[in-house]
């Protein structure tokens, strides 16, 4: 059974930094682009960024992150990580990491496999 499990949310001041972690299980993920999305209350889920596999693939981030939030990722602990530095009141939401496996662009509806999310509070 695939599991993502993420780690690593909390609360934070504005101006912080937090590192999430997601831990794939079940499946080796390497190949295929692994990702972040977020969702705040009342809002719909929104891209946050996504890396590549090992068929190529770059990495590419939401615009209102760019800069601030590094992807990266350890295949050989089948790991994703997100490293996000001067956080804001906007960057509140649940946090979802999530693997492609089937064709398409990075949209929610292309993702076959979520996490449980992880929550992400900024305060100011």
């Amino acid at each position: 059974q695939v599991q993502l499990v993420e780690s690593g949310g909390g609360l934070v001041q504005a101006g912080g930094s937090l590192r999430l972690s997601c831990a794939a299980s079940g499946r080796d993920f390497s190949a295929y682009p692994m990702g972040w999305f977020r969702q705040a209350p009342g809002e719909e889920r929104e891209f946050v960024a996504t890396i590549g596999g090992t068929f190529g693939g770059s990495i590419s981030y939401g615009d209102s992150v760019k800069d601030r939030f590094t992807i990266s990722r350890d295949n050989d602990k089948n790991t994703v990580y997100l490293q996000m530095n001067n956080l804001k009141r906007e960057d509140t939401g649940v946090y979802y990491c999530v693997a492609k496996i089937r064709p398409g662009g990075f949209f929610p509806r292309n993702i076959d496999h979520w996490g449980q999310g992880t929550q992400v509070t900024v305060s100011s």
